[in-house]
């Protein structure tokens, strides 16, 4: 996707190895705007009105600690969400409702440390914005203060306009969620898909038009029918960015554990799995104990003379 000529990565001296730099090189030839030798620059939100315009998609995924962004930053992916899927993913809730702040912010800070080239999103959990715009901003300036995130992400159209108007005005980009939106799930009744029929598909464009009127530069929908994305893709400016929500919008996000095949039990329908992490892990564990039990590790060339 766009990339910014205005930062560049590095100093002149470049200590990736061969592999990340491969890497590099795959994802600046592959880059639409800029490149160059100096290696990738970074994505701004500007980039992806300018991606919507030229009809490039974005790609984002999840991520919750350093090594995870500084692999999928050289990967090319264009922005990274250090969602309160962290809830179930790293702090084992059953749901994202018990996220604090003060549990996403180490997490976001260690994003934001390995992603050189990705727009690093910050998601505002629940709790943290929805009792008046006052508290929304001051949640939200938390978050760029503490942890050098370059936006924020937060729940709801219609009814959290004004927030986001409020932390827009305050110079921070918002990234806008409606559709199914995890934080109100014993609201809708559970793991609901939203917008089906004239009256739900209605609503999502509402809700959209209130967050792009509010100021958001982008907008994911999840969990809705393939036609109503489409239908709000083809009204707005902004970029949409789909979970579960088809092939029509401009972009599209996962939750990278569940991509990699990393976390166990039920996965979404909309998830395509493109590796299978907690096989590998687990196989690596078997076999690690095993040698250690029968002597094999240490073997000499680990050992120190």
């Amino acid at each position: 996707m766009a990339q910014d000529g205005s930062q560049q990565r590095g100093s002149g001296h470049d200590d990736r190895t061969p592999a990340q730099q491969a890497s590099a090189d795959a994802t600046e030839a592959a880059a639409p705007y800029g490149g160059g030798s100096s290696g990738p620059k970074r994505v701004r939100t500007r980039h992806f009105a300018q991606a919507k315009r030229d009809g490039v998609k974005i790609v984002g995924l999840t991520s919750y600690d350093y090594l995870s962004a500084g692999i999928f930053d050289r990967a090319g992916i264009d922005f990274l969400l250090v969602g309160d899927s962290a809830g179930n993913t790293v702090f084992g809730y059953d749901t994202t409702l018990p996220v604090t702040v003060d549990e996403l912010i180490p997490l976001t800070r260690a994003v934001a440390r390995g992603a050189k080239r990705a727009l690093v999103v910050a998601d505002l959990p629940f709790g943290s914005y929805e009792t008046n715009p006052r508290e929304a901003v001051h949640t939200a300036i938390r978050f760029m203060k503490e942890t050098g995130a370059h936006a924020v992400k937060l729940e709801g159209g219609e009814r959290s306009a004004e927030q986001i108007r409020r932390i827009v005005e305050a110079g921070i980009p918002v990234m806008a969620h409606i559709g199914y939106t995890p934080q109100s799930e014993h609201g809708l009744g559970g793991h609901v898909i939203q917008a089906r029929g004239d009256a739900g598909a209605e609503q999502l464009l509402r809700d959209a038009k209130a967050v792009e009127e509010a100021g958001a530069f982008a907008v994911v929908l999840e969990m809705v029918p393939s036609e109503s994305a489409r239908r709000v893709t083809e009204a707005l400016t902004i970029p949409t960015i789909s979970v579960g929500a088809g092939p029509h919008c401009d972009g599209q996000l996962l939750v990278w554990s569940d991509w990699a095949g990393f976390t166990s039990g039920r996965i979404p329908k909309f998830v395509k799995q493109y590796a299978q992490l907690a096989q590998t892990l687990e196989e690596a564990a078997v076999s690690f104990r095993e040698d250690v039990a029968s002597g094999s590790y240490p073997a000499p060339e680990h050992e120190y003379q």
